[in-house]
């Protein structure tokens, strides 16, 4: 069986890719490392360590939001190293004014949910093993 290596890349769907970018980019501290505007789309693509992360906005569709309860994502959670770097995104939710779930303990981890500008679920979570 053919042997993977770890998620290369995610890219969500947004209903404006500049204040996505925004947020994501003060949320998350990365850069911008490329950008894509034609006549159909408009990508911000940031690069972490060891991944791509993306929003995208295509043009002429309706700005519904987000719901888990359609046929699609449910929810994504950025990986982090140990309780040390959950609880510094927590801080920084905090900071930013956005809404979140304080830490909850799972039986396989802890996890910071918070929902993007456009009502995605997003996650900080670190195993069991964690530090």
């Amino acid at each position: 069986m053919p042997e993977l290596s770890g998620i290369h890349h995610v890219s969500i769907t947004v209903s404006d890719a500049e204040a996505s970018a925004a947020f994501y980019g003060r949320l998350l501290g990365l850069d911008e490392a490329f950008r894509i505007d034609d006549d159909t789309m408009c990508a911000r693509i940031f690069a972490g360590d060891g991944f791509l992360f993306g929003v995208r906005h295509y043009k002429g569709h309706d700005k519904d939001r987000f719901s888990e309860f359609r046929t699609g994502m449910d929810h994504m959670a950025f990986a982090v190293p140990d309780r040390a770097a959950l609880a510094a995104f927590e801080e920084r939710l905090e900071e930013l004014g956005t809404t979140y779930t304080p830490t909850a303990e799972t039986p396989y981890g802890a996890v910071v949910v918070f929902r993007d500008p456009d009502g995605i679920q997003i996650e900080f979570f670190v195993t069991a093993n964690g530090s």
